[in-house]
């Protein structure tokens, strides 16, 4: 009995070495790669940062730090944003298609009443006349003007001539000034009528080109009528 060691007394010897190798090794237990404290660091300096940010914010906007509440940059772009969407909204969809439907109708409706060129072309003649808004005269020419005499005045180089001497005399006199619009009115089948508007069409007429709003015709047309005179014979 006296070599062996008593039941209780070997318990209590274990547990006493298990509490002593427990406290040395629990230190060896800590993970010595954490990131939980590098974690809880960055994010204090994260917020220490977002605070300055605010500060500083407030000082460049004349006001007091303020720690709650949102920026006056962000209050400021949402009441923007909120006056754009109620512009925005502002024009019903029949405004916008009774807007539509009256530029469809009236492509070329200005504001003002634009200058009239008249191009009065026949077999002898060719005449061009420019009027204001209100029909009167500011220039009339004819081929005979220019300087053709007799059968000539109704040829096709007479008539491009004179179209490109009319274009000139236009600029010359300080008309386009005044010309805001232009209707071209032709009336007449002869040579007259294609050397004008090859010469509108050309660099000739394209400072004139760029104000014309309408292009119309007014040729007579006889339906019936009385006996058209006898045929022109120069013997």
């Amino acid at each position: 009995m006296s070599g062996r060691i008593p039941l209780l007394t070997a318990l209590r010897s274990l547990a006493l070495s298990g509490e002593a190798q427990g406290c040395s090794i629990r230190p060896l237990l800590r993970r010595p790669f954490s990131s939980t404290a590098q974690y809880r660091t960055a994010s204090k300096d994260t917020q220490t940062q977002s605070k300055n940010d605010r500060e500083l914010e407030n000082r460049l906007l004349g006001g007091q730090s303020k720690n709650v509440g949102p920026s006056r940059l962000a209050t400021l772009s949402q009441t923007t944003r909120s006056k754009a969407a109620a512009s925005s909204n502002s024009k019903t969809t029949e405004e916008v298609i009774s807007r539509v439907s009256s530029l469809i109708q009236n492509p070329q409706r200005t504001t003002e009443l634009p200058h009239r060129l008249h191009i009065y072309s026949h077999r002898r003649n060719v005449h061009a006349t420019l009027t204001k808004p209100n029909n009167d005269v500011l220039m009339s020419v004819s081929t005979g003007n220019i300087g053709f005499r007799k059968g000539h005045r109704g040829d096709y180089d007479a008539a491009h001539q004179l179209a490109v001497y009319t274009m000139g005399k236009i600029q010359e006199r300080g008309f386009l000034m005044q010309i805001n619009g232009l209707e071209v009115i032709l009336r007449g089948f002869g040579p007259g009528r294609e050397a004008f508007t090859k010469v509108l069409l050309g660099k000739e007429g394209k400072v004139l080109r760029e104000r014309i709003v309408r292009v119309s015709d007014s040729t007579r047309l006889k339906f019936g009528g009385t006996r058209s005179p006898a045929v022109r014979r120069l013997g």
